[in-house]
Order: structure tokens, then sequence, then C-alpha cells
């Protein structure tokens, strides 16, 4: 906890100051121009990826960067993907998938989540094709694009994505970050790579 109360300390002592401005238009203008859905691992910083100022992005980081289909009941991650859509209008929203994911790892090698049962149900959204008789970092890497890509699909079915997307008023990007090297790499929704 020192670390975090020393962090809090040098962020207002020496950032604070410098964007003092930034701050006080964020206090009262809440605008992200992307709706950036990641993974909840805490290697994969979105601002620091993109290098993008406080404000920039709306961000929802989950396990394995899951967007579950669309049901219409009380789920934080439709919820906040529709309060980004419809109330602040970003105009792009990213999912990003990265290298070395625990939970793509842990459904390409079929791990034993029985003493973690909501991770379990949590990775039973990912339906993207595991890849066999590879390696298995190629099957994870594999798994990773292929998630990235169903996981556009599954925001095709929120209604106010596919409203917003008909419309040209949202554009849909994937990505996967490698880690070790920076790099992002485009993948395509599953959709379109079926179509």
């Amino acid at each position: 906890m020192q670390d975090l109360d020393g962090g809090v300390a040098r962020f207002r002592e020496r950032v604070l100051p410098r964007k003092a401005g930034l701050f006080r238009r964020l206090a009262t203008n809440h605008a992200p121009h992307t709706l950036f859905i990641g993974c909840s691992d805490a290697r994969v910083v979105p601002e620091l990826i993109t290098q993008s100022e406080p404000g920039e992005l709306f961000v929802i980081r989950t396990a394995g960067n899951i967007v579950p289909v669309y049901r219409g009941d009380a789920d934080g991650v439709a919820a906040s993907i529709e309060y980004a859509v419809t109330a602040l209008g970003v105009s792009t929203i990213v999912v990003c998938g990265h290298s070395a994911c625990g939970a793509m790892t842990a459904v390409a090698t079929g791990a034993d989540l029985a003493a973690m049962p909501s991770v379990a149900a949590w990775l039973g959204h990912v339906h993207a094709a595991n890849i066999e008789g590879e390696s298995r970092d190629a099957a994870v890497a594999a798994l990773v694009r292929g998630n990235v890509a169903e996981q556009l699909d599954n925001l095709l079915t929120h209604p106010s994505v596919a409203r917003a997307v008909a419309d040209s008023a949202v554009e849909l990007r994937g990505w996967v970050y490698d880690i070790a090297t920076g790099s992002v790499r485009p993948v395509e929704p599953a959709s379109a790579l079926s179509a």
C-alpha cells in the first residue's frame, strides 16, 4: 500500500501541476473518442500503449478481453458498452488481445479451473477455434487472434453498437498487442473472415 500512496503523492506533486489545465477541463467534460476493451492483465496498459491522455479512452478491462453476447440483462460489460456508445458517442471501439494471455492459455491448454469456478464460467464465453497439433505457444497465439475476432462479432449483438455501426458512427477495430516488442497487429471480425 505504501507504493500506491507514494504514487498518489508523486502524481499530485509532479504530474497534476504540469497538466492542471487538462484536469480542470476533465473535471467538467467527459468526451472520450475511443472505447478500448482490453484484458485485465497488468502488463497491458491501454493509455501507455496508445500514448493517450486522460479522458481520451473509455476503458473496459476483462479477463481475456471478453465481450459476452448481448442478453439484455444486468451486465457491467454491456452497460459500459451501451454508455460509451450512446451517452458518450465514442467513434471507435477497439478490442485488444495480447501475447501470453493467461486466459487464452487456460482455454487453449484445457487448464483445470475447478478452484476458480467464476473464471471457468467467464472463459466459457470463448468459442474461437482452438488450434490443435501446433506448439502450445502457436495454439495460444492463434486463440488470442481468434478470440479478438470473436469478440468483435459479439460487439455487434449489442443493439447500441449495431445501430452505430449501421449508421457509420462507430468503427470497430481488433488488435493483438505483443508485450515484448510493443507491436500491434490488426484483426478482422470472425464474420469478415468467413464471408
